[in-house]
């Protein structure tokens, strides 16, 4: 997840052992560490892009700048704001985000899909590729706009 094609950037996998953050350049608030999170310890998976924590809702105006052609296109940082246990604490791991542009009806289909699986005890299932083709294939399709009908879909997905 993230822009791991650019020299320096920070970036995320999904892995079999755990939520690996890669790290890349140095900042304002000085370099990212290198960290792998077990997928035994996320209970809680929140995403947000932007910002760390947008005035409303989950994207900040960073979020919709960063996708748009022009000189802000692929700027900005993503965030995936864990609850872990074993101890019990919360968590924030970053990403540079890429050029690609999302609109925000696929951004609530990803926080739907993380938080529905995490809150289920089944976050290590976001390193199944095959899994997550599926379910990522059963959605990409849909043009569910009611969060209901969202929750629904993704819980239809996630059994496949």
């Amino acid at each position: 997840m993230g822009d791991y094609l650019r020299p320096g950037s920070v970036w995320l996998e999904f892995g079999a052992d755990g939520l690996y953050q890669h790290a890349g350049r140095e900042g304002r608030a000085g370099k990212t560490e290198e960290q792998v999170i077990p997928w035994s310890r996320v209970m809680l998976i929140g995403f947000t892009l932007g910002g760390k924590h947008p005035p409303k809702g989950s994207y900040g105006v960073r979020a919709l700048l960063g996708g748009l052609p022009g000189p802000w296109r692929g700027h900005g940082r993503g965030y995936l704001h864990l609850t872990l246990r074993h101890p019990y604490e919360n968590g924030l791991v970053t990403f540079d985000r890429h050029p690609r542009w999302y609109d925000l009806t696929d951004l609530s289909w990803f926080q739907e899909l993380l938080r529905q699986t995490a809150g289920e005890g089944e976050a290590h299932r976001f390193a199944d590729a095959e899994w997550l083709g599926r379910a990522v294939g059963a959605l990409a399709g849909q043009r569910i706009r009611s969060a209901r009908g969202m929750r629904d879909a993704v819980a239809a997905a996630r059994q496949l």
